[in-house]
């Protein structure tokens, strides 16, 4: 099967993007592992530009632009990681940032994405407003858009997460991955699948917003219904081009409930002092889960990386 990514073009993007984004630390934890029952190690992308791997992807999707197409700057429409992202990324290439913003946002995600220098244009907090806004958008200034998940640059650009940590931890057994809109999960299969054949690939998202299982399960991309989770950055059904690759490499999506995500973000917090928002913690919530540690393969999993992908969380009104 052919893909929008594979691992040339995650490796040339992490060429692409070695001299702006940084090269987060795999960091491990006894009392996590004690919890666990298993070797984890945690690639902190927490500790990325912007606090969230999405830095990864929208920096790669803005390097790779034509100085033609650069000069008439890029668009998305986001309310989250993606937008502070994507705005960051063209004021360090120098060219203009539009982000469409629904006019719910939390004013300190605004705040950050202005701060980064990009034009914030409001919208109407509905999907058809934010598509329909960035449509504008393109049709004033000529801007490409570039999608948070479903672009493959983007996906190439989050694939390099798992290049560095299978240079860091060569032998792992398993990879789990957050699933949202799949932009991760999908270059994390690609490289994991392509570097360690064997590794198992486990996908992991909230029990109030499985669209991601139930896509896999009948085959189609099933829409994300209304959003309930803590976990804010998940809320987003899966793409065109990140499902297949999700369907066809990922070896299992498992769920978790919004108490265990809210547990292993407290819990993190406390043993391994690392800041992490709750959509970064369902793959910690996940190995914790005592159906993890039971599975009938689980002597096979004994070393498993995790990708934290972010730990931009509101102090004001932890989930706890």
């Amino acid at each position: 099967m052919t893909y929008v990514a594979d691992l040339d073009s995650i490796r040339a993007a992490a060429e692409r993007i070695a001299p702006h984004a940084h090269r987060t630390p795999v960091v491990t934890c006894d009392t996590l592992d004690d919890r666990s029952g298993r070797s984890l190690f945690l690639k902190c992308e927490n500790f990325q530009k912007v606090g969230a791997f999405k830095y990864r992807g929208a920096c790669n999707a803005v390097m790779s632009l034509s100085e033609e197409d650069a000069a008439r700057g890029v668009v998305t429409h986001s309310s989250g990681n993606h937008a502070q992202a994507l705005a960051l990324a063209a004021r360090t290439r120098g060219i203009p940032a539009t982000i469409v913003m629904p006019s719910d946002a939390p004013v300190v995600k605004r705040k950050a994405v202005e701060g980064y220098g990009a034009r914030v244009v409001e919208c109407d907090p509905s999907q058809e407003a934010r598509e329909s806004g960035a449509r504008r958008v393109i049709e004033e200034t000529g801007a490409t858009f570039v999608s948070p998940y479903d672009d493959p640059m983007v996906i190439s650009g989050q694939g390099t997460t798992f290049l560095e940590l299978h240079e860091d931890v060569p032998d792992l057994d398993a990879v789990v991955v957050p699933v949202g809109g799949g932009g991760m999960m999908s270059g994390v299969a690609l490289a994991a699948r392509a570097l360690v054949p064997s590794i198992r690939i486990i996908g992991v998202e909230p029990e109030l917003a499985d669209d991601a299982v139930e896509s896999v399960r009948t085959g189609r991309i099933v829409p994300q219904r209304p959003p309930r989770t803590v976990a804010d950055g998940l809320r987003t059904s899966l793409g065109e081009m990140t499902f297949p690759i999700i369907k066809d490499l990922v070896d299992e999506i498992v769920t978790v409930s919004d108490e265990a995500i809210i547990e292993a973000t407290k819990f993190t917090w406390e043993r391994a002092k690392i800041v992490v928002e709750p959509s970064g913690a369902v793959g910690i919530a996940a190995v914790m889960a005592e159906a993890f540690r039971t599975r009938p393969d689980a002597d096979r999993l004994g070393r498993v990386g995790i990708i934290v992908t972010g730990g931009n969380i509101d102090l004001d009104r932890l989930p706890w």
